[in-house]
C-alpha cells in the first residue's frame, strides 16, 4: 500500500511541476493546479510515511522517479533537451536510490 501512496505522491508532484512550468510561461491561471497538485503530493507523501516506509527510502524514490518523469515529460511536452548525459544522470540517481533502499532493508 505504501508504494501505491508514494506513486500517487510522485504523479501529483510531477503534475504540479509541469503546471508550474505552464504558469511561468502562460499566466496565472495555472497557479491553482500547481497548488492543488503540490498539496495532494505532500498529503500522499505523509500517508506514505505513516504507512511505515522510511523517510530516506520514500524521499529517495520520490526524487529519483520525479526527476526522471519530469525530464522526460519536459522533453515530450515542451521540447526541452534530454541528452544522453542527462539520461546517464537520471540512471545514476535511480541507481543511488536503489542502493539506499537496499541498505535500509538491513
Amino acid at each position: 500500500m505504501s508504494f501505491l501512496l508514494l506513486a500517487g505522491a510522485i504523479l501529483f508532484e510531477v503534475s504540479g511541476t509541469l503546471a508550474l512550468r505552464m504558469a511561468a510561461h502562460h499566466g496565472r491561471r495555472w497557479i491553482p493546479p500547481v497548488v492543488v497538485a503540490y498539496l495532494l503530493a505532500f498529503a500522499l507523501l505523509s500517508l506514505t510515511l505513516q504507512s511505515g516506509m522510511t523517510v530516506g527510502v520514500a524521499y529517495g524514490i520520490w526524487t529519483a522517479v520525479g526527476v526522471a518523469l519530469t525530464a522526460i515529460a519536459g522533453r515530450i511536452l515542451f521540447k526541452e533537451p534530454f541528452t544522453w548525459l542527462m539520461g546517464l544522470g537520471v540512471a545514476l540517481i535511480i541507481g543511488g536510490v536503489l542502493l539506499v533502499e537496499l541498505g535500509a532493508e538491513h
